[in-house]
């Protein structure tokens, strides 16, 4: 006969292992964002330009970068189904992800600020900041590298919206004016038309601007740096552990083939052969 003791045991023994199960099968359901994306048949990819990460070709209305590459080959290798490239802004990148707009955000820099937000694979690259300019703008006579050469009254600084560079600029200039525009070509047309001064973008998309203007731009790594991160996918807050990973192993196998340095020179040659 059971003791009053051993059936309360029993009872409770019971329900947690039914709640465990339960538990256990709510989490399995729901655990994979790669499962809905199959069943939606499309990848949904958030694109904001930046050359050569994300670039536009505005005539084919085609993505092209190395970051779109990558997007189309994990849609297409790994998930079999169709990439679908989102147009979004840098001010609106973030947001998209989190109100599911789109499954991954391209060419994200991580920041602690953005990972409370949403998730990140591991970098596909490093980046840092890097200043360009018109050599023969006569207010930036002499200057060197480091940001006090540049932050003073009557200097423009000229950064796209919403990204990590306008972040970190923010952070960092006391005394000069922060011109944010909403994308990559306003941004070098203000510089080029000298309503900027300086040209702030990741030191990646400002080495093709200046190979691009070679009789003109100068370029500039200040010291210490503005900012040094990676630059990654990003992802729901919802994605699992396990859902980050299959887009980590397929990154680790394209870095260690040398198939992202490829991506990135092809890149590049795509950039600086547009008119």
């Amino acid at each position: 006969m059971i003791s009053k003791t051993s059936l309360k045991s029993l009872v409770m023994g019971t329900a947690l292992a039914l709640g465990l199960s339960s538990f256990a099968q709510a989490d399995s359901a729901s655990a994979s964002i790669w499962d809905d994306v199959r069943k939606s048949g499309e990848l949904r990819c958030g694109a904001a330009v930046i050359p050569p990460y994300v670039s536009l070709d505005p005539a084919k209305k085609e993505y092209g970068g190395f970051f779109s590459e990558l997007c189309k080959e994990f849609a297409e290798t790994v998930l079999n189904v169709k990439p679908v490239f989102v147009d979004t802004t840098w001010d609106n990148i973030v947001a998209g992800l989190q109100s599911n707009k789109w499954d991954l955000a391209m060419a994200l820099n991580q920041t602690p600020t953005r990972a409370l937000a949403v998730s990140f694979s591991e970098p596909v690259v490093d980046y840092e900041i890097s200043f360009a300019y018109n050599a023969k703008n006569p207010k930036l006579e002499g200057a060197g590298n480091n940001l006090t050469d540049y932050d003073k009254e009557g200097i423009t600084f000229v950064v796209i919206s919403g990204t990590a560079m306008d972040k970190s600029l923010t952070a960092a200039v006391k005394h000069g004016t922060i011109m944010r525009l909403s994308g990559v070509d306003e941004t070098r047309l203000a510089v080029m038309s000298r309503r900027g001064d300086v040209l702030v973008d990741t030191s990646d998309s400002n080495r093709l601007f200046g190979m691009k203007n070679k009789d003109w731009v100068t370029l500039v790594t200040p010291e210490p740096a503005l900012s040094k991160q990676g630059i990654s996918f990003g992802l729901s807050r919802n994605a699992s552990y396990a859902d980050i990973e299959v887009l980590n192993i397929f990154l680790r196998e394209k870095k260690a083939l040398g198939h992202v340095e490829a991506l990135v020179n092809k890149a590049s040659e795509e950039f600086l052969s547009l008119e």
